[in-house]
């Protein structure tokens, strides 16, 4: 006999054995339903526009659900009207009422075939789930109209009248839209965003808004997220990193209209630091125009190279407080010889491309001036304050961790440090070693900390100053490098010192051999089971596939990020898991004024159609199962007595 008390508990919900007969048996067939369709992405780096189209189309998967239901019976051209209207429907709407194309005749023929792809995405779920995903003051007609039986003449008439009245009443415009958003309900389960929902890109809040209202969503946490979190907890360096990317990239818009920090001071001190300065070397990449804050290019460049020096001084201040991190030779600062114009790598010397730095003193090169402390405390306020900001980081936290396990599937962004002969890298934190899972469960640990602890906590500036190693640091498993070259880029000519070397993981993850190994530490079957993760752009252009090991391995960085298009030859991918196989969607980059359905292939096909008893939440319910048949038993033996009203 299961915990007494337990049972006892259950018994508040389930006070009969009439009710907890009833919910085995509900249990039981949705176990016996097929899977939900689970939709991976990666790297969105605030493309809004395009993934916010990915999410309404279903990468492509509403389109095919259109062509199966009516490619032999309506022409391609009205098959695209339909896909518009269900990705879009307010505006094909007002599009279609100013036309004088939204007639009676119209509606009814739209809602018969809304209604038909509607029964398409729906039937793989319980009547119960697709009811409550409905909106209410359409659910019983919305209902009704899925369930008929068109061999019932009676019941043909019965769905007839329901439209009918349904454009009687004038609420046509309303049912129409409400069946549009009910189909991209349905079509997308669970949605797993492999990382990286910040910087380069023009509007992450508003891809944040958007997972904010979806209603299954995890996110695990890239290097471009740990960083705005890092600025989120109040490390200064972050907060340079966060702005300096975004300024770079002209991203002016998340920061002030989406975020709402005030940048007009860091936009004072650099046009008089920086005065006479041309600030060539830090000129912002234009790949988005400014909507509401459009910032003149040549004091972009400048509020650009201010932060860039703010954040070196903050970054060598952070080494030096944790030598365990062995970072002093990013100290380049220090390695400047301000008399010679020059900077010692590695042990060689290099001239600089730019020896204007007013606020540096050679003597103690990492000293902030007084007025960049005082810029920094008001960038940091402007942090602390934006309420936006904090709902989203919150939401990170509660949708996010490094990694998840699902449904025999490995999930994280960027990879698992390991060494070049193939075992696991440790890193060593206050004396003690970690690495493989027991070294991300340290990190998830250290992140929640960064964030959730009293400032009154000493343990906190610790942590706050890890987010800024997670970053850029040579064993965090987000970023996957030996080092971080902004520093060469900006001030030294030689390519060869730009070069940051991958982690070896990158290049045996590509053996099935180390996949095994990586699904073993994690504790999933080396059979059936895969990695995903993103980071990495698959240069498809150059020959590469985001398939690897045999398999095994799943990179969909595909480039959705314009920064990244020219790199990879597409514009990103879309991993979908259903019940019979997985796909691979292939993006083209986002254009409003075309059709955008991607290329869809098939990856791997199921040997028998997965249903939910074959999934993590089938394994769920088996338990709630035993634990009500345990109620069932106690009821039967009189070890608990029935609630009958």
């Amino acid at each position: 006999m299961r915990d007494l008390d337990y049972l006892k508990l259950l018994a508040k919900e389930y006070p009969t054995v009439r009710l907890a007969c009833s919910e085995i048996i509900n249990l039981r067939a949705i176990m016996g339903l097929p899977k939900g369709t689970e939709y991976f992405f990666s790297d969105l780096h605030g493309e809004y526009e395009a993934f916010l189209h990915l999410l309404k189309s279903s990468s492509g998967i509403i389109r095919e659900k259109i062509r199966q239901t009516f490619g032999y019976i309506i022409p391609e051209e009205e098959q695209m009207d339909l896909a518009n209207l269900i990705y879009y429907p307010d505006r094909v709407m007002n599009k279609m009422t100013l036309a004088g194309k939204n007639t009676e005749d119209w509606q009814k023929v739209t809602i018969y075939r809304l209604v038909r792809i509607c029964k398409e995405v729906s039937s793989k779920y319980t009547r119960s789930k697709v009811r409550k995903k409905m909106p209410q003051e359409f659910a019983y007609a919305i209902d009704e109209l899925l369930h008929v039986d068109d061999n019932d003449e009676n019941k043909k008439v019965y769905y007839s009248e329901i439209i009918q009245t349904i454009l009687d009443v004038e609420i046509a415009d309303k049912f129409i839209i409400a069946l549009c958003e009910l189909i991209q309900n349905l079509t997308i389960d669970n949605l797993h965003i492999i990382g990286d929902i910040f910087d380069r890109g023009p509007r992450a809040d508003i891809i944040m808004n958007a997972l904010m209202r979806f209603h299954d969503v995890d996110i695990q946490w890239g290097n471009h997220d740990i960083s705005w979190m890092g600025a989120a907890t109040g490390n200064l360096a972050s907060i340079c990193v966060v702005l300096r990317i975004a300024i770079s990239y002209n991203s002016f818009d998340v920061l002030e209209d989406g975020y709402g920090i005030n940048l007009r001071p860091l936009s004072m001190f650099a046009a008089n630091v920086y005065r006479d300065d041309p600030c060539l070397r830090f000129q912002p990449k234009i790949l988005d125009e400014n909507i509401y804050d459009a910032v003149d290019p040549g004091l972009a460049a400048k509020m650009h190279k201010a932060l860039a020096v703010m954040q070196f001084k903050i970054e060598g201040q952070i080494i030096k407080r944790h030598p365990d991190y062995q970072m002093e030779e990013r100290m380049l600062l220090n390695h400047v010889n301000f008399e010679k114009g020059t900077v010692t790598i590695s042990g060689k010397e290099y001239p600089m491309l730019d020896m204007n730095f007013p606020t540096v003193d050679p003597k103690d090169p990492l000293r902030l001036t007084a007025e960049e402390e005082e810029l920094l405390h008001t960038l940091a306020l402007s942090f602390k304050h934006s309420e936006l900001l904090h709902r989203h980081i919150k939401f990170l936290y509660s949708h996010g961790a490094l990694y998840k396990c699902c449904n025999s599937n490995l999930l994280y962004h960027g990879c698992i440090p390991m060494k070049k002969d193939g075992s696991f890298e440790e890193m060593v934190i206050d004396g003690v070693s970690y690495s493989g899972k027991a070294l991300m469960d340290f990190i998830d640990q250290r992140i929640q900390k960064a964030y959730f602890l009293p400032e009154t906590d000493p343990e906190k500036a610790k942590c706050r100053d890890f987010m800024w190693y997670l970053w850029c640091g040579a064993k965090s498993p987000v970023f996957g490098k030996d080092r971080m070259t902004t520093f060469e880029h900006y001030f030294v000519e030689d390519k060869a010192t730009h070069k940051e070397n991958m982690n070896p993981y990158y290049r045996l993850s590509q053996e099935e051999e180390y996949c095994d190994k990586i699904l073993k530490e994690f504790g999933l079957p080396t059979k059936g089971s895969h990695i995903i993760n993103g980071h990495v752009p698959v240069k498809i252009k150059d020959g590469e596939t985001p398939v690897k090991a045999g398999g095994k391995l799943y990179v969909i960085d595909g480039g959705l990020s314009k920064a990244y298009q020219s790199k990879t030859g597409i514009a990103g991918y879309t991993l979908i898991y259903n019940s019979h196989h997985l796909a691979l969607a292939e993006h083209k980059p986002f254009d409003p004024t075309k059709e955008n359905t991607p290329k869809v292939s098939i990856v791997e096909k199921m040997k028998r159609r997965v249903m939910v008893a074959d999934t993590d939440m089938g394994v769920i319910l088996a338990a709630q199962i035993e634990d009500l048949k345990e109620l069932v038993h106690a009821y039967r033996e009189g070890i608990l007595k029935e609630r009958v009203h």
